[in-house]
């Protein structure tokens, strides 16, 4: 193997160890404490390869790395860091380096990315570095999101077809708008569209645009996404919920790169980046002949996975530091929360992955006096989160289906809903209603009704909204914000 490899970091330990691993590799090492000995044999025409920490007790290696870069454009250089965030990742590669390692780090991967490194063409061009740093939405440093991080900041500078996979509520929709915002498209549009939000039969309008007469009602020219997005990015959400005829067409996009309006004759070329998402098995599908296996691996190009919190636990603290920050930002009282109920989310499931964490964060803030969240009060809301709607729900479907009275076991509905509405007060504290209880009340009836209702139907919307007494369009945007998960009709 062979090959000088050139070590800086602070910590004794890891200058040890990593001379060591490198040495058994077949590899002369040099290693350093500072970062001016590192620049002074970068200078000197040393090393053929560097592996730096960014953090040093007298530079910082993102300041070096550009100087390094200038003067040896062919030196791969391999950033570790402690400062697991993703913009760390960003911030190596915009400064040209080979990779990113985060702290702590496994040896056999690094021995193998040096190897990777000493063995490419040493022609390696700089990336573009995107402009703007601030206000990156995605958090975390657990290992799971290091990985999407170093996924990301591989892919930011180029255009390849990006399938991301996930539990609702994971951040589908943030990574694609990272993706785009720091990517070579980001001064061009960003253009999203949920397949499971939009009726079946107008899909193909949606996405391509539509002439003048192409259907009943289309009294003018309509523009579809693709159009909308020109020169950007164009997100597909929930892919899986796209009908095959609408399928077939966008896959004739993927191959031919043009399209043509719904009710147009004259082919339309497209410059457009595809991001793809869903939260659905779309193999399963595929076997089910849902989904066209073609398109999947048209769309397929780069897979993303998204980790749901559950896998991610350690990044909890993180988050909610964000999301308080954020409620803050909006006019919310800046909260603090105890290392108890940190513990307590901790040993939540998550069901809802980070939406369901950033809602319960929300109403922490605005419902809630006290500066500092107990325990107490976290254990309060995830226990009304996993509850039955109300307290004695069950029971009042029980005593219905035997045939007992409501009154003469205080199980109605308006009963239930008095006495949740007096462990509401309660809870706050003063023995006055928390703020937001109108909106707060509605939503906790309306989420299980409205599933209730579709699971009866099969997922059937139509019929859900007959039978419920709602406009279609106004079920599918309670479906929506409220997070309900559908069940598919049989076909």
């Amino acid at each position: 193997m062979g090959g000088n490899i050139l070590v800086a970091d602070d910590d004794a330990a890891i200058r040890t160890v990593l001379s060591q691993a490198l040495s058994r590799a077949g590899y002369e090492v040099r290693t350093t404490g500072t970062a001016a000995t590192l620049w002074r044999w970068v200078q000197s025409g040393d090393g053929d390869l560097v592996i730096t920490d960014v953090v040093m007790p007298d530079d910082n290696a993102f300041e070096l790395l550009p100087r390094m870069k200038k003067l040896r454009p062919e030196l791969p250089i391999i950033v570790m860091s402690a400062q697991n965030t993703f913009m760390t990742a960003i911030k190596a590669s915009e400064r040209g380096a080979y990779d990113y390692l985060p702290k702590p780090f496994d040896l056999r991967e690094l021995v193998a990315i040096v190897g990777r490194a000493m063995n490419e063409p040493k022609n390696r061009a700089k990336l573009a570095a995107p402009a703007d740093l601030e206000g990156m939405p995605l958090v975390g440093r657990s290992p799971a999101m290091q990985e999407i991080y170093r996924a990301l900041a591989r892919l930011m500078q180029t255009d390849l077809t990006v399938m991301i996979t996930g539990e609702s509520g994971t951040g589908k929709e943030l990574v694609a708008r990272a993706l785009h915002d720091y990517g070579k498209r980001k001064k061009g549009p960003f253009v999203a569209i949920n397949m499971a939000a939009i009726p079946r039969d107008l899909i193909e309008s949606e996405l391509f645009g539509h002439e003048k007469g192409a259907f009943t009602g289309a009294n003018q020219r309509s523009a579809g996404r693709f159009e909308q997005a020109e020169g950007g990015t164009l997100f597909l959400d929930e892919i899986g919920d796209m009908p095959m005829d609408a399928q077939t067409r966008l896959l004739r996009v993927l191959q031919q790169g043009e399209y043509t309006t719904v009710g147009g004759r004259t082919p339309i070329k497209t410059n457009v980046r595809i991001i793809a998402a869903t939260n659905k098995d779309l193999r399963g599908l595929i076997q089910q002949g849902l989904f066209r296996e073609d398109l999947y691996f048209r769309l397929n190009v780069v897979p993303l996975r998204l980790p749901p919190l559950r896998e991610r636990s350690e990044d909890i603290a993180d988050l909610v530091q964000h999301f308080f920050g954020v409620a803050a930002s909006e006019g919310l009282p800046l909260k603090h929360i105890e290392a108890a109920a940190l513990e307590r989310m901790k040993r939540h499931r998550w069901p809802g992955n980070i939406r369901e964490l950033e809602n319960l964060v929300r109403r922490l803030a605005a419902l809630y006096p006290q500066e500092v969240i107990s325990e107490a009060l976290v254990d309060t809301e995830l226990a009304a989160d996993s509850a039955p709607l109300l307290p004695g729900f069950a029971q009042q479907h029980m005593v219905e289906t035997s045939g007992g009275k409501d009154d003469d076991h205080g199980t109605s509905l308006a009963c239930a809903v008095e006495r949740h509405l007096s462990e509401l007060f309660k809870a706050h504290g003063d023995g006055l209603p928390p703020p937001g209880l109108y909106h707060r009340v509605l939503r906790e009836l309306e989420y299980p009704l409205i599933s209730a209702v579709l699971a009866a139907t099969r997922g059937n919307q139509i019929k859900a909204a007959e039978l419920l007494g709602l406009n279609r369009n106004t079920l599918r945007k309670k479906v929506r914000d409220l997070d309900i998960r559908l069940m598919r009709a049989p076909q």
